[in-house]
Formats: C-alpha cells, structure tokens, sequence
C-alpha cells in the first residue's frame, strides 16, 4: 500500500516561523527529506526514529539532482512511508514543486502540499516595511535571478522589472544582479531606486544591506558570499 507525501514549506529559516500544520507533519512523519535552509533546530520537531535525508541544492556545490530527489519520493512513499518533503520558504516559489508533484502523480501517490512563511515576506518584516502601499506600491512581483544554467533568464519582461511602481523581490539574484541592474536600468529604472539585499533571513547569522539599485550591483561585482540571499528594489525600500 502506498504512503503518502506532504510538501512542506519551512519558512526561511527561523523555526518559530514553522506553522502549526508543518510541526504535526513533522512530528507524523517516518522520512524526512529536507533542504539546508530547512534543518538545523526545525528537524527536533520529528519523530526520534524518523529517517533524515539531506537533499539541499546550494549554488556552486554538489548538490542531489532534482530526479533523484524525486526518486526518493516515490520509492519511500511506495514502501507505504508517511514522508516529508521540508521546503525552505514556501514550496510553491521557486521551490522546484512542479517536478515533485509531476512525479507523485505519475506514480498514483497522494500528496498534500503544506504552504510556508516565504522569504520575501519575512525579509520585509525583517527590514520594518511592506511589501505593498495604497498609492505607491500596488504591484508586487516575484522573479528569480537565473535560469536552470545559472545565467540571467533571456525571456524576462524589462518593462516590468523596471516599473518604479512596483516592489520587485528578485531570488537567488546575487551572481546576475550586476547584468540584472544594468539592463533595468537602460530601460529607465534610475539607479537610485533604493534597494535592500537580505540574507539568511531568519537565521541568526541574518544580514540586511540596504544600498540602491547601482549600488547593490557595483558590491556584487566585486564578489558575493555563499549566503542565501534575495534582493528587494522598489519605492518602499526609501523608508529603510
């Protein structure tokens, strides 16, 4: 008889922003496959004997292949296993969900999927900001800073990521953000629109840089940590 999958979102890193349903899923679950940003104390919430199967991917270090993340789902879960799949922020931006539901339903296990606190929202509370504000920031836009080879994506919408408008929260931004901020910026957004770089929010080692669009870019270019990290541009970013 087959298990069951729970795809669990852990927040970005601070296990007191775990939500009550991703703790009775922890605490129910014999495996637990997690990423890096979601372990550490979050993993004291399952069971004694649950096993934990680190499969975290991280930007220039070996890291599991998506398809054997996904073969470990379905073999685990067809042995009759209650299993989690512990995401770091919410599973459903930019958190590779798709794959894992695609290869769930192609092997006829039932899954349910557990949203988490993501890293956006807690780098703006963590900067005392919104993301939104009546009559100046409407419009809030997700992107990622690069496609499945690590470059900056070729079909971004310009006009929009340079809309001074809107709060734009750019992940896993911080090897293209150079490319990123010139670009943005010939298609008219200023280079002082201000800007925040957030990194392992949540975590006790947490660092917010506030800058500007061009100044985020010019810092970035000298070199950049192996910290996870977003970056924030918009109008409510003048606040900090």
């Amino acid at each position: 008889m087959s298990g069951f999958v729970y795809l669990v979102g852990a927040g970005p890193g601070d296990p007191e922003l775990l939500t009550l349903k991703a703790v009775r899923c922890l605490g129910q679950a014999d495996i637990v496959l997690f990423d890096d940003l979601a372990a550490g104390p979050m993993l004291t919430h399952a069971r004694a004997d649950a096993e934990l199967i680190a499969v975290g991917k991280r930007a220039g270090r070996a890291s599991p292949k998506q398809a054997e993340i996904d073969r470990l789902l379905v073999d685990h879960a067809l042995a009759g296993k209650r299993v989690v799949r512990l995401k770091s922020g919410d599973p459903g931006i930019f958190g590779r969900l798709e794959e894992e539901m695609v290869a769930l339903k192609a092997a006829g296990i039932g899954f349910e999927i557990v949203p988490g606190v993501s890293a956006a929202s807690a780098a703006a509370a963590a900067a005392a900001i919104p993301l939104t504000r009546r009559a100046e920031a409407r419009r809030v836009q997700f992107v990622t800073g690069h496609d499945v080879t690590g470059a900056l994506p070729a079909d971004r919408n310009m006009a929009a990521l340079a809309d001074a408008s809107a709060t734009t929260v750019v992940f896993m931004p911080k090897r293209t953000f150079p490319a990123l901020a010139e670009a943005l910026i010939a298609h008219g957004l200023p280079p002082e629109t201000p800007a925040l770089m957030a990194e392992h929010v949540g975590c006790p080692d947490q660092r917010l840089t506030r800058s500007t669009v061009a100044g985020l870019a010019a810092r970035l270019a000298e070199g950049v940590s192996d910290k996870a990290a977003l970056i924030l541009y918009g109008p409510l970013m003048e606040d900090l």
